[in-house]
């Protein structure tokens, strides 16, 4: 890619302006609350911006932008999963664009070719982690990793893409690669506040998404060390790259950027009638005998897992409020007599006051291994194949041989090739014929 002129003096002037600028916009502003965890009281977050309601479109074509963290497809894969399933009335399509070692500087330079010949409409990023270079914050690197992320953002904003800009996460330890051998976790996660700081104010600017990745893993991480142990590493068993917990933290911090309210459905039955009811994506086959029958058209995100382990989906949703705010499929029963009841949903069973079921019950939260558990593994898995396919696409098609000798042809016939992947993800999603037995005690 070309840098127009523009791009440039936006750079040089970002360079000159942005260090005392920025500094006075910092220290002024209110700071994230924090734990009474002694360790935090080093650091000083700015308040993350709250998103302005829903920022997905129907139809919209997402692309999923970062580093290695991205390029690991975990993140992306559980945020295509869940858009997929847990949303499908918005049918937004996706693709991945993470690639190992890169920067900011980095990906504005292969954007055009890379990323917008696919034309996205809204598209997610995620950079800092390589940009930061794993050594202590110093101005002038802070304002070039400014500059050009600035700049990313602009570019694709004047493709006519949103844009939803991702701090870095932390680190859990000094990574082998680290040059500095003198450096400290402490020294990297005050740069990587320091980065998360800047993107806000980047985001402020330029009137796009923020999504803070850095403050949810940094304090999960304290958390889940005090819950589990100190071997649960949410940063990942080289201190970078997350395992699923992590990733699952990732993927929260984009949802929720991207304004998802999480409602499900809601199924209601009423014992003394005997008539249920449900809400969109969800339809009743029949009630009787304190037994409902749904076909549902949205699953649940449905994870299964240890709680304790690092490398669980399931036990991500332990650290953060995923499943309350963003997998929410609510059951609530009234009109019965008794004080308890079992309910049965698939090969599972939990027993709720009738308090509690007259509020409504999170199934989705409440049933790990669920009647979706299997049709949603099966589109999880048409997603991961789909999204190992975009990096190929990418990394050694359109910048092997054949793309350098003609991008655009080489764009044409691996598109070809996308295509069925794509259409196995659609085929994987059908709807769900479940069933709700409740049982007083």
């Amino acid at each position: 890619m070309n840098i127009s002129f523009l791009t440039l003096f936006r750079i040089a002037l970002l360079i000159l302006i942005g260090g005392p600028f920025n500094s006075l916009i910092l220290g002024a502003a209110e700071v994230e609350s924090k734990s009474n965890d002694a360790y935090l009281s080093k650091f000083a977050p700015v308040k993350a911006p709250t998103p302005a309601g829903l920022l997905l479109q129907p139809g919209d074509h997402l692309a999923i932008i970062g580093d290695s963290i991205t390029e690991q497809k975990m993140y992306s894969r559980i945020l295509e999963t869940y858009l997929t399933v847990c949303v499908p009335e918005l049918k937004i399509s996706t693709r991945q664009f993470g690639w190992g070692g890169e920067t900011a500087e980095g990906f504005l330079h292969r954007m055009t070719n890379d990323c917008l010949r696919f034309h996205p409409t809204i598209a997610t990023l995620c950079f800092g982690m390589n940009d930061h270079r794993y050594r202590a914050y110093d101005e002038a690197n802070g304002q070039w990793y400014r500059a050009n992320y600035a700049a990313v953002a602009q570019s694709i904003a004047a493709s006519g893409a949103r844009v939803v800009l991702g701090s870095p996460g932390c680190v859990g330890k000094v990574p082998g690669w680290a040059a500095d051998r003198n450096i400290t976790v402490d020294d990297l996660n005050l740069n990587l506040c320091h980065f998360r700081n800047i993107d806000i104010d980047i985001a402020a600017q330029e009137h796009i998404g923020f999504a803070d990745v850095f403050w949810p893993m940094l304090t999960t991480g304290i958390a889940a060390r005090q819950l589990y142990g100190a071997d649960y590493a949410v940063s990942g068993g080289d201190g970078v790259h997350p395992a699923w917990a992590g990733h699952l933290i990732m993927a929260y911090a984009f949802l929720k950027a991207m304004g998802l309210d999480g409602d499900l459905g809601t199924l209601t039955v009423d014992l003394n009638s005997g008539k249920a009811a449900a809400t969109a994506g969800h339809r009743v086959d029949s009630f009787s005998n304190n037994t409902l029958t749904i076909t549902s058209s949205r699953y649940p995100f449905c994870a299964e897992g240890p709680l304790n382990k690092d490398d669980s989906i399931r036990s991500g949703m332990t650290l953060v409020p995923f499943n309350a705010e963003l997998n929410r499929l609510k059951l609530v029963v009234t009109g019965g007599s008794a004080k308890s009841y079992a309910v049965s949903w698939g090969d599972e069973t939990r027993d709720y006051t009738a308090e509690q079921l007259a509020t409504g019950v999170n199934l989705a939260e409440d049933f790990a291994a669920n009647p979706f558990s299997a049709a949603f593994a099966k589109v999880d898995a048409a997603v991961a194949e789909k999204q190992k396919y975009e990096t190929r696409q990418i990394k050694e098609l359109l910048h092997g041989p054949e793309g350098m000798a003609d991008a655009d042809a080489t764009e044409a016939l691996t598109e070809k090739a996308r295509q069925p992947l794509v259409g196995l993800v659609s085929a994987a999603f059908v709807p769900v014929t479940h069933v709700i037995k409740i049982t007083a005690k």
